[in-house]
């Protein structure tokens, strides 16, 4: 039995996107094209692979354990292929980071322009990629690498994913420079119940991880306002108009505000992810490394 590596990729891409439309959008083909080629997958493999029900599909058993091993065979696959094409070669081509938004500013942009400098025929690509949603993005093969925490509720791990720690971080109450609460070194959540609270839109990781905090001390938040860029909720708390929580990557100094640690501390362990096998890459190492030594 010879595999296909190519239809062994569009039921690794079935499994990480749900459907075939997805599968068939991603790679410029007809759903029909990509049902028949995983209808002779199936062939090959002699092995039922998709369970179809009217007009959904969904892996079995084999097809799950199959696609599963199908990411760690491209992986294998594409890392031999870039270590052939870098024997002896600086880093070069493009290279793509997922990073969660507040390590956009503080990890991404500045790695990006330091191999710039370095490597000029190297570019890295960023994305900004919730952390519950990156490992799905580096898994599906849209990233190469990926900047994230695994200290939430449902953080997945994956065997064929490579998880290296390069840094810690702590999420801290953010306050205007005049607020009563700045006359303290640390602050107990709990007496906070009465504050304004700007937070990220629902549904996001910080929003969760914010209301759960809050919940745990005792009180339902107060929102006043909901945005999906740290830099205008750091406009907001400086202008005195609420106060915030943020991981420390995320507030950037040329805001007028102040950050105290709660007690107890809500730390973060920041990781880099790359698929198995892919940290041979040249471009991928060097991508690594700088990340390493950013946050050492």
């Amino acid at each position: 039995m010879a595999l296909n590596p190519w239809r062994l990729r569009l039921l690794a891409e079935l499994e990480a996107h749900g459907t075939v439309r997805a599968v068939a959008a991603r790679g410029n083909l007809s759903p029909s094209a990509v049902s028949q080629q995983l209808s002779v997958l199936e062939r090959e493999t002699r092995s039922r692979l998709i369970e179809r029900t009217g007009r959904r599909v969904r892996l079995t058993a084999a097809g799950v354990i199959l696609a599963r091993r199908a990411r760690e065979i491209l992986a294998s696959m594409d890392a031999a292929e870039a270590e052939l094409r870098g024997l002896g070669e600086e880093p070069a081509g493009s290279v793509t980071l997922a990073v969660f938004q507040s390590a956009v500013h503080s990890l991404a942009v500045p790695a990006a322009a330091r191999l710039s400098r370095a490597y000029p025929d190297l570019e890295v690509v960023i994305l900004e990629v919730e952390p519950h949603e990156s490992m799905r993005a580096l898994r599906g093969g849209e990233v190469d690498v990926i900047v994230t925490t695994t200290d939430f509720a449902g953080a997945e791990l994956d065997p064929a994913i490579d998880l290296v720690t390069i840094g810690a971080d702590a999420v801290e109450l953010v306050l205007p420079e005049t607020h009563p609460l700045a006359a303290h070194d640390t602050i107990d959540l709990a007496t906070c119940a009465d504050q304004r609270w700007t937070f990220e839109l629902t549904g996001s990781y910080m929003s969760e991880l914010a209301t759960r905090l809050c919940h745990e001390a005792g009180f339902e938040p107060r929102v006043v306002c909901r945005f999906n860029n740290y830099m205008i909720a750091l406009q907001h708390v400086e202008a005195g108009l609420s106060v915030t929580l943020l991981p420390s990557l995320a507030v950037d100094s040329r805001f007028r505000v102040v950050t105290r640690p709660l007690r107890p501390a809500v730390p973060r362990r920041i990781v880099a992810g790359v698929r198995r096998g892919a940290g041979d890459q040249a471009a991928v190492t060097a991508l690594l490394d700088d990340l390493r030594h950013a946050m050492a």
